[in-house]
């Protein structure tokens, strides 16, 4: 009988990418296309809908994480077994438990999670663990992640483990961004969102970002959305400087001017055709600031961003025809979340809190400039679940003054 080239399963040992399935067959395309994909192996399914792509083992020194998708590097026995000579006798279940899963990449940077390698034994191993971590997971730097400070900038907490500096290089999209894992963070649920801003037609427009970050939607703007000029607002001074350093990676530095500080005190007026306002789980406090941003006299297209409550949907109430929105445009799935796939419908909740939107932002240019404006909605786009029952949604309103008769 001829031996077959049939793939097999993924070993423990083998090294692979996990991701959500929505986003396996580009990553898989993305890795075939560096030559990056161990073609000995099968995809292998992992417990929470994920999936893992099996990935060739020398080539893990020119490994990013892809564009376009979030994914994680799983290499969990080797990690294990160079951990096990370590700490010999003293080898424990509870050791066993607290070594992580997954992990992100950040070039030669692994970024733990926050509830690894927290045993009192591995504090005996001093340096040596860290160096042992590294070395299983081919990396150079190791970081650990903490809670997120409550000082409403979103700090993270991260711990350098082993390494000189926390700044990392990330692709997403084509789009080179640089931060430092220490004190900022990087959003890869929001990748949806990235994209679809990419793809909005801001050719020759004046944006303002009034909650720029290290330019999240700054840089899909600029660099393919084909907007003129950004004005990005941002008051976290390590963003700042990330946000800096990131526009001069990807040539687009003058057409870019950043506004440091509280964006309330932004001294713009009458200068933009489009206003992302990208804060959850409200941007209401910005709404008074992006009506007078907008252009006064041709107004423009404001993309608000929410966290909206919705009650669980029961499988009866779905019907099987696509939802659209009020624009006639389908529903994006939402990321997690059991009622999410079987595809997102506009919710009567979303619509309720649009056209409240819609109303109060008419209220706010009317108030301002002392005649009536007209507001439409365009788009409300499902960006993905923050919590049970918890969507993070997207407006896109379009605001226009009511022209004299």
């Amino acid at each position: 009988m001829e031996a077959t080239d049939v793939p097999m399963p993924v070993p423990i040992r083998v090294p692979a990418l996990a991701t959500e399935r929505r986003f396996a067959q580009r990553l898989r395309e993305c890795l075939e296309q560096e030559r990056l994909s161990d073609r000995r192996y099968q995809l292998q399914r992992l417990p929470g809908g994920r999936v893992a792509l099996p990935v060739l083992q020398e080539k893990l020194s020119q490994l990013c994480l892809p564009p376009e998708m979030p994914c994680e590097l799983l290499r969990i026995q080797r990690l294990r077994d160079e951990l096990r000579p370590l700490l010999r006798e003293s080898w424990s279940e509870e050791l066993e438990r607290d070594v992580p899963h997954a992990w992100q990449r950040h070039g030669d940077l692994v970024l733990l999670s926050q509830d690894s390698f927290r045993a009192a034994a591995w504090e005996s191993l001093g340096s040596a663990l860290w160096e042992t971590v590294a070395s299983a997971l081919g990396a150079r730097r190791v970081a650990r992640r903490g809670r997120v400070m409550p000082d409403g900038m979103r700090t993270p907490r991260v711990t350098l483990l082993l390494g000189q500096h926390g700044w990392v290089e990330h692709m997403d999209n084509g789009i080179r961004y640089t931060f430092d894992v220490t004190k900022c963070m990087f959003s890869p649920g929001n990748i949806t969102e990235k994209l679809r801003v990419a793809s909005l037609p801001c050719s020759g427009e004046v944006v303002v970002d009034l909650y720029a970050g290290i330019g999240y939607f700054t840089l899909p703007f600029l660099v393919h959305a084909g907007a003129a000029f950004v004005h990005a607002c941002e008051w976290n001074s390590h963003a700042v400087e990330a946000l800096h350093r990131t526009l001069l990676l990807n040539g687009v530095r003058d057409r870019c001017h950043i506004h440091a500080g509280d964006n309330r005190q932004l001294q713009l007026q009458d200068v933009a055709d489009r206003v992302n306002l990208g804060l959850i789980p409200s941007s209401e406090q910005g709404w008074p600031v992006a009506c007078r941003v907008l252009k006064k006299d041709t107004g423009g297209v404001l993309h608000i961003h929410h966290n909206v409550e919705t009650p669980p949907v029961l499988l009866a109430e779905r019907g099987s025809a696509e939802a659209t929105s009020p624009a006639g445009e389908a529903q994006h799935p939402a990321e997690d979340g059991v009622e999410e796939t079987l595809g997102a419908r506009l919710r009567p909740e979303w619509q309720q809190w649009a056209e409240g939107t819609a109303t109060r932002i008419q209220g706010l240019l009317a108030e301002l400039h002392g005649r009536p404006w007209h507001t439409n909605i365009l788009h409300i786009e499902p960006v993905k679940s923050y919590a049970p029952h918890v969507h993070h949604l997207v407006l896109d309103l379009e605001c226009r003054p009511v022209l004299p008769l």
